[in-house]
C-alpha cells in the first residue's frame, strides 16, 4: 500500500498501525486521529476562526480542537444511543482508534507452567476472550457497506459496527483439565461499541474489584436473560482497601459536581456533550442538562481548564468531595464504643486482656487526623461497669449499674471522651482493666443492657459498638437460651437454629441503624453463643461478625489471630454515616438487595459504616426491552471519611447489549455468578430450608447447562454424552460443588449451628477476591516447588503453581499447603525423609511431629525461609483483616484433623456421601440428558 502521506493537509501525518494493517490519520495540532483521510482544504475556504467569547467560565473551545467531540452539529463524541448503527449525529463519523473496541495489552502470567487454553479465532487471555487482529469498521459508512451493518444486527450487536463480537469457545466438562490459576484471571473483556465514552482511558470504566456483572455482554429483552438462564446481578465491593502498586481513587476537589436533572446520575465517561459542549446528555435517561459554569475552570489555579482531564470523564470511579446541600448535619467524628465482657468466661480466656492491650497498641492507628475522635469503655457481666476518664488526668472512676431493666447513664459527661484531650487516663485504664477483673466470679452475660447503655451513649451522634463478649447473654433484655439441638442437624428443621431466636437484636439494630450506630461483634464462646441470633446486629447496622470457637489466649496462635483482625478493624479507615443507590439505564431495575446493611426505601441502602473489603450483591431486572447499544450502572456512596469530609464515592461500569445468546454465554462471568449464587444460597436457607437452597443450587446448574446444550450445540434436544459449557464458564460447576460442600450449606449431621452461622455470614459478606478460595481453597505442592517459589521476584515472593483440589496430587512423602482464606493446612506426608522434618520444624523424626495449631519456626535454612514466605504471602496477599490459623496435619494423624483438611479438597468424594467432581458432573449429565425428552 502506498504512503498517503503526500496527499495531506497541512499539519497531517500517517502511521502505520499493526493490529489493523492500515494507515492513522493524525492532527499534528489538535493531537486528534481518525481513520479517514482527512479531505484537502478547498479553494475559498477560510481558515478556523478564533474561539467565541463566552459568559462565565464554562471554556469556549476553538473549532480545530473540538471537531472530533462536536462534528458540524456540535454534538460531542460519543454519538447518542439511537444513532450508533449509522453515522454520527450531524454526520461526523469520527472515532478515535483506542475506543473501546481494542483489547486490554497481554498480561505477563504470575504463575508457573500455565497451560494454553484455547485455539482458532480466540484465546482466553488474562483480560477475557480476546479475538484475532481484524480490520476496523471505523470509516465513514458507504452505501454498500449498509447490507454489512444488517448482518452485525442480525448477529446481536446493537449497533455494533466497528464492535468487536465475543468468541464463544465451548468445552467439554467430562475429562477437562481446570487450571486453578484461571481462577484469579479478569473476567471477560467489557467490549464496548466504538465512541460508547467520551475518554479513551482504560479506567473510564471502573476497576471490576470495585463493581462487576454477572454478564459483561447485557440481554436486550427478559425473554431472552430467562432463556440463557443465566442469574443477573452486580457485586459491589465500593470501599476496597488498596495493595500495593493499586491505583487511588481520584478526588474531584472543586465541589463542581454535575448530575441530570431527571434520574440524578452523576456525569461519568458515557455522556453525550451537546450544543457546542454547552449542555449533556444524561446516559441513563437522554435528558439533556447544562454544563455547570465552573466546570471547565481550574480553580486551584483560577485559570480555564481542559474539561477532558477533569476525573469524573476518565474514571469510573471517582470521590467527589461534596458541599454542604449534601448534609443534614456537620459531618460526625469517628466514635467508638467498646463493650468489653469483664465476666469470669472472658478473663479467664484471655480475650479480656488481649482485647484491651490491641486496644491500646491501636490507638495511634485508630483515625484521628482532626482530633475529634471519641471513645467510651464499658464492662459487664452481671452488671454494668461504665469508666469515667476525666481530661488531662491519669485516673479513672469506675461507675457500677445493676439495673438492668431501666438502663441509665450513671454520669452525663467523662463517660464518652476525646481521646487526645484523654490519652494519658485512658491508657492507664486500658493497662491495667484486665487486672481489675482478675478475681471476678461473676458468670452472667448482661450484653442487651450493655448494648442499650452504648447506643443512649452514642445515638445522638452516631458511631460504631465494638463488642468482646465469651458467653451466651443470660440477663436483662436480650437474654438467649441454648437451643442447639444435635437431633435436628440434617433435618429440615436445622434452618430454625440459623434465625434469631430473639426479636430484640432486630429491632435494636434497625434502631441503631437510623441512629448511624453500627455494631461489630467478636465473639468467643467454648460453648454454644447463637452466632445466629448475635450477627443480627452487624447485618442490619453494616458491622462485621468474628468468631473465635474455643478461643485460649494462652495459646499464641489464638492471641495473635484476634490481635491482628482486631487491630485491622481498628485501624481501618472507616466509611460512616452512608446511604448507597445503584442507579442504571432504562429498563433495568435493582429488584434485591445481599448484605449487611438496611434496606431503608426500595432501593436505598442504609449503611452507619462501610467497613473496608465488604461485598454487597444485588439482583437486577430488566422490566422492559432495551434499545441502546450499551448500558450503565453507576454506584453512589453518600458517606463521610475518617477524617470528616464529606464525600461520594460514585462507581460507573458500563456494558455493551445484545440480543444473541451466544455473546450472554461468552461474557458471562462466573466469579461474579458464584458470588451470587452463594449470597441466595444463604438467604433461602434461612427463610426457607438448607435442603432448598442446596436443590436450587444444583437446578440452577441444570438449567443453565441445559440451555447450553440445546442452544449452543450439535446435540440440540437429544442426549449427549458430553457436558458442554462456555470455556469462561467451565469453572461454574465446581464452584457450585464447593458451595455445595461448604460448612454453611452442606448436607451434615455434625455441623454446630454457630460453625454454620458463622459461615453463612462471610459468605455474604466476603468479596469475590476472598469468597472463591473460600469455595475453591489453594492447593500448593512445597516439598517439590520450583527453586523460585518463596523468593522475591518482581510482583514480591514467588508463589508455586496451584494444583487441582484431588487427594490423587497427595505423595506419601510430601509437604503441601491447602488454605481457603480462613485456615491453612500444612500436610506432611507420612514417608517424609527426615531432612525436610528437620528444615521444616527443626525436628529429627516425624514421630515427633505434633499436630494442631502451630507457628512455624523460621530456621537458618533456604527451604524454611521459602517456606515460611509462602505462608506469609497467603495470609498477606488478599484483602481483608483475616489472618487464617495454620494447623499441622499428618497424614496417618489424628482422624477429626485429617478429615477437617481432606474436606478442602472439593474434587473428591466427601464424608456423609457427598460426591466427587466426577459424579457430581455424572448426575448433572444425566439430568441435562433427561430434560431434553421432557
Amino acid at each position: 500500500m502506498a504512503d498517503p502521506s503526500q496527499q495531506l493537509p497541512p499539519g497531517w501525518i500517517t502511521q502505520w498501525d499493526e493490529t489493523h494493517q492500515r494507515y492513522l490519520f493524525i492532527d499534528q495540532n489538535t493531537g486528534q486521529s481518525q481513520w479517514e483521510p482527512p479531505a484537502l482544504p478547498g479553494p475559498g475556504v477560510p481558515a478556523p476562526g478564533p474561539a467565541t467569547a463566552g459568559h462565565g467560565k464554562r471554556r469556549q473551545y476553538a473549532a480545530g480542537q473540538t471537531q472530533a467531540y462536536y462534528g458540524d452539529s456540535g454534538v460531542v463524541h460519543p454519538p447518542a444511543p439511537g444513532d450508533m448503527a449509522g453515522n454520527a449525529v450531524g454526520g461526523s463519523s469520527f472515532f478515535t482508534p483506542a475506543g473501546g473496541d481494542q483489547a486490554p495489552p497481554a498480561q505477563s502470567s504470575q504463575f508457573y507452567n500455565a497451560p494454553a487454553i484455547g485455539q482458532g479465532q480466540g484465546v482466553f487471555a488474562a483480560g477475557g476472550f480476546v479475538a484475532p487482529a481484524q480490520p476496523s469498521a471505523y470509516q465513514q459508512q458507504q452505501p454498500q457497506v449498509g447490507a454489512l451493518a444488517d448482518q452485525f444486527g442480525q448477529m446481536g450487536l446493537q449497533g455494533g459496527y466497528g464492535q468487536k463480537q465475543f468468541a464463544l469457545h465451548t468445552v467439554n466438562l467430562v475429562g477437562a483439565f481446570l487450571d486453578p490459576q484461571e481462577l484469579v484471571a479478569p473476567p471477560p473483556e467489557i467490549r464496548l461499541p466504538p465512541g460508547a465514552s467520551v475518554s479513551q482511558e482504560a479506567s473510564a470504566n471502573a476497576d471490576y474489584t470495585y463493581q462487576r456483572c454477572t454478564m459483561n455482554a447485557i440481554p436486550t429483552t427478559n425473554s431472552l436473560l430467562s432463556k440463557a438462564k443465566l442469574p443477573f446481578g452486580l457485586i459491589l465491593t465500593p470501599h476496597r482497601s488498596l495493595k500495593e502498586g493499586d491505583t487511588p481513587v481520584p478526588v474531584v476537589t472543586d465541589q463542581v459536581i454535575a448530575r441530570c436533572r431527571r434520574c440524578r446520575t452523576y456525569i461519568c465517561p458515557y455522556v453525550t456533550f451537546i450544543d457546542g459542549g454547552a449542555r449533556w446528555k444524561c446516559c441513563m435517561c437522554n435528558v439533556s442538562n447544562e454544563v455547570p459554569q465552573m466546570f471547565d475552570w481550574d480553580q486551584a489555579t483560577n485559570t480555564p481548564g481542559d474539561r477532558w482531564k477533569r476525573a469524573e470523564l476518565n474514571h469510573g470511579i471517582v470521590d467527589f468531595v461534596a458541599p454542604t446541600e449534601y448534609m443534614v448535619r456537620p459531618p460526625q467524628p469517628p466514635v467508638y464504643v467498646f463493650l468489653l465482657d469483664v465476666s469470669q468466661h472472658g478473663v479467664a480466656s484471655g480475650m479480656l486482656a488481649t482485647a484491651t492491650r490491641t486496644i491500646l497498641e491501636s490507638l495511634d492507628r485508630l483515625p484521628n487526623a482532626d482530633n475529634r475522635t471519641k471513645v467510651a469503655i464499658i464492662g459487664f457481666d452481671t452488671a454494668l461497669h461504665f469508666f469515667c476518664v476525666p481530661p488531662g488526668s491519669t485516673e479513672s472512676t469506675l461507675l457500677v449499674v445493676s439495673d438492668l431493666d431501666d438502663v441509665f447513664l450513671p454520669k452525663p459527661t467523662d463517660l464518652l471522651i476525646n481521646l487526645t484531650e484523654a490519652r494519658a487516663g485512658l491508657e492507664a485504664l486500658l493497662g491495667r482493666l484486665s487486672d481489675m477483673f482478675v478475681d471476678s466470679h461473676s458468670v452472667g452475660s448482661a450484653l442487651g443492657p450493655a448494648l442499650q447503655a452504648g447506643f443512649k451513649l452514642i445515638s445522638s451522634i452516631g458511631g460504631k459498638l465494638i463488642v468482646c463478649t465469651a458467653t451466651l447473654p443470660t440477663l436483662g433484655t436480650g437474654a438467649l437460651k441454648p437451643r442447639e439441638d444435635p437431633k435436628v442437624f440434617g433435618t429440615s428443621k436445622e434452618s430454625s437454629l440459623l434465625q434469631a431466636a430473639d426479636t430484640f437484636y432486630k429491632t435494636f439494630a434497625i434502631e441503631c441503624s437510623r441512629s448511624q450506630v453500627s455494631v461489630d461483634m467478636f465473639l468467643f464462646s467454648a460453648q454454644y453463643q447463637d452466632v445466629a441470633t448475635l450477627s443480627c446486629l452487624p447485618h442490619y447496622t453494616a458491622g462485621n461478625t468474628f468468631f473465635y470457637p474455643a478461643f485460649n489466649a494462652a495459646r499464641s496462635e489464638d492471641a495473635i489471630k484476634f490481635a491482628h483482625e482486631f487491630g485491622e478493624i481498628l485501624a481501618s479507615p472507616i466509611c460512616l454515616e452512608a446511604v448507597i443507590r445503584v442507579r442504571a439505564s432504562r429498563g433495568l431495575r435493582m429488584s434485591s438487595f445481599h448484605g449487611n446493611f438496611f434496606v431503608r426505601s426500595t432501593d436505598l441502602l442504609s449503611l452507619p459504616a462501610v467497613p473496608m473489603d465488604q461485598s454487597y450483591a444485588i439482583e437486577v431486572q430488566i422490566e422492559e426491552n432495551i434499545t441502546s447499544p450499551f448500558v450503565v450502572f453507576q454506584t453512589a456512596v453518600l458517606h463521610t471519611t475518617s477524617d470528616g469530609e464529606r464525600r461520594i464515592r460514585v462507581v460507573t461500569s458500563a456494558y455493551p447489549t445484545t440480543s444473541n445468546i451466544s455473546e450472554v454465554y461468552a461474557s458471562a462471568d462466573q466469579v461474579a455468578i458464584t458470588t451470587l449464587l452463594a449470597n441466595k444460597a444463604v438467604e433461602r436457607s434461612i427463610s426457607s430450608k438448607l435442603e432448598d437452597a442446596r436443590d436450587a443450587l444444583v437446578n440452577k446448574m441444570v438449567d443453565i447447562l441445559t440451555t447450553y446444550k440445546n442452544t449452543m450445540t450439535s446435540s440440540g434436544g437429544g442426549a449427549s454424552a458430553a457436558l458442554s459449557i462456555a470455556d469462561n464458564m467451565k469453572f461454574l460447576p465446581l464452584l457450585t460443588l464447593g458451595l455445595l460442600k461448604h460448612v454453611g450449606i452442606r448436607q451434615s449431621t455434625q455441623i454446630p449451628s454457630d460453625l454454620r452461622a458463622y459461615a453463612q455470614a462471610l459468605l455474604t459478606t466476603l468479596p469475590s477476591q476472598l469468597l472463591i478460595p473460600y469455595l475453591h481453597p489453594t492447593f500448593y505442592s512445597l516439598h517439590n516447588m520450583p527453586p523460585e517459589c518463596g523468593t522475591i521476584g518482581e510482583r514480591g515472593v514467588v508463589m508455586p503453581p496451584p494444583l487441582p483440589l484431588t487427594s490423587e496430587r497427595l505423595e506419601r512423602h510430601g509437604l503441601y499447603l491447602i488454605e481457603d482464606g480462613q485456615t491453612m493446612f500444612l500436610w506432611v506426608g507420612r514417608d517424609a525423609v527426615p531432612q525436610l522434618i528437620l528444615d521444616v520444624f527443626d525436628l529429627p523424626a516425624y514421630e515427633q511431629l505434633r499436630t494442631g495449631k502451630a507457628t512455624l519456626p523460621m530456621l537458618e535454612n533456604s527451604f524454611s525461609q521459602r517456606v515460611n514466605a509462602v505462608i506469609n504471602k497467603t495470609r498477606e496477599m488478599r484483602r481483608g483483616p483475616y489472618w487464617p490459623h495454620l494447623y499441622i496435619v499428618k497424614e496417618d494423624g489424628e482422624a477429626a484433623m485429617r478429615l477437617w483438611a481432606l474436606s478442602m479438597l472439593v474434587q473428591d468424594r466427601g464424608a456423609e456421601n457427598l460426591p466427587s467432581y466426577p459424579q457430581f458432573l455424572t448426575s448433572l449429565k444425566e439430568r441435562v440428558n433427561g430434560s431434553s425428552y421432557t
